[in-house]
């Protein structure tokens, strides 16, 4: 693919911008601080995309065991899953078409609405249109399953092999040729992001899974489909990587910022804390907040490795300093919220 002079300009942004957060990446002293709650965003915006009915809210206080295993925010979940597993550096399988189907495993197990069968290629037709249409309606109709299954392995190939192009326009055309492919009955979207993701440490270009698209996506939704339609319409591939591009630029620069509001919000929480009694164990429940902003007693107990009411104090003081609040209204089986971590995200 020829890189023209705009392409090129575009290039060079979003490179400066994704090199500005891999360097606020490596410098913090606890990277899983800035990539959870970066991670809970991403499943959010990703599933949103699908029609999936679910807030950043919704998913930490169903990861806290504070609401009903509703749907759609178990299929969210799956999607955090999913993406912590497969950017595990210890993860000890290869970037291929099994891990491709890994992704969906771990995305529709125990979703009831999903029409397809947990981590298995289609083996019939699909097609994409508005619900219910039929094929002869589609706005797009994906291969069939031979040439699919061809088409797959050539996708596996392109990913193990060494390429001139760079790598943010490399991940470009594996993310249209992944959703063109549209090897599953159900997910391709999710997947396809969260391949996104993966490429981005996988080839480099970050130390830790800290960029996400989907955010960006969903903003500019109608401009996303049609970027993609323009590839496969009129082999528009310039419009597409331009697009993707731009999304690189502005999500990185909005992590960026974010980044740096939360490692401020995080040294504010530390130094509400100093000083007071149980101050150590204080701060490590502040951290755990980071990466989850829910938390009850007994999770407390165990972060902590203290006796329940050793846990109940710390969280209780937390609480004083106006860093937790109480949701749900109980006296028993207390949920707690840092809304101020939430309201960042």
């Amino acid at each position: 693919m020829p890189l023209s002079a705009t392409l090129v300009a575009s290039l060079s942004a979003a490179d400066r911008a994704i090199g500005e957060l891999a360097g606020v990446g490596a410098w913090h002293p606890s990277p899983r601080i800035l990539v959870d709650p970066f991670l809970r965003r991403e499943a959010v915006h990703s599933s949103r995309i699908e029609g999936t009915v679910a807030t950043v809210t919704d998913l930490v206080l169903y990861e806290a065991e504070a609401s009903a295993s509703r749907g759609d925010v178990r299929e969210v979940h799956n999607y955090v899953r999913a993406l912590d597993r497969v950017t595990d550096p210890r993860r000890g399988f290869p970037l291929d078409l099994w891990l491709i189907r890994d992704m969906h495993r771990t995305l529709t197990t125990g979703v009831p609405r999903a029409s397809t069968v947990p981590g298995e290629f289609r083996n019939s037709q699909n097609w994409i249109g508005r619900p219910g249409c039929l094929l002869d309606d589609a706005v797009y109709v994906p291969p069939p399953v031979g040439e699919m299954r061809r088409a797959l392995q050539s996708l596996e190939t392109y990913l193990r092999s060494p390429s001139p192009l760079p790598p943010l326009v490399r991940i470009a055309l594996v993310h249209y040729q992944f959703e063109a492919i549209h090897p599953f009955l159900d997910g391709n979207g999710r997947v396809g992001r969260l391949l996104m993701s993966l490429l981005l440490q996988e080839w480099g270009l970050l130390p830790q899974p800290l960029l996400y698209l989907s955010a960006y996506f969903e903003r500019e939704r109608d401009e996303y489909y049609d970027a993609l339609a323009s590839v496969s319409r009129a082999g528009g591939w310039e419009r597409w990587v331009r697009f993707f591009l731009r999304g690189v630029e502005v999500e990185s620069r909005d992590v960026v910022d974010r980044a740096l509001r939360l490692a401020d919000l995080r040294a504010a929480h530390h130094e509400r804390m100093r000083g007071s009694r149980g101050a150590v164990q204080q701060a490590m429940l502040v951290d755990h907040l980071f990466e989850r902003p829910a938390i009850d007693i007994a999770r407390a107990k165990e972060r902590l490795g203290v006796t329940f009411g050793a846990a109940a104090h710390h969280v209780e003081r937390l609480v004083d300093a106006g860093i937790l609040q109480e949701v749900t209204g109980k006296d028993r089986n207390r949920v707690f919220v840092a809304w101020e971590i939430l309201d960042l995200l």
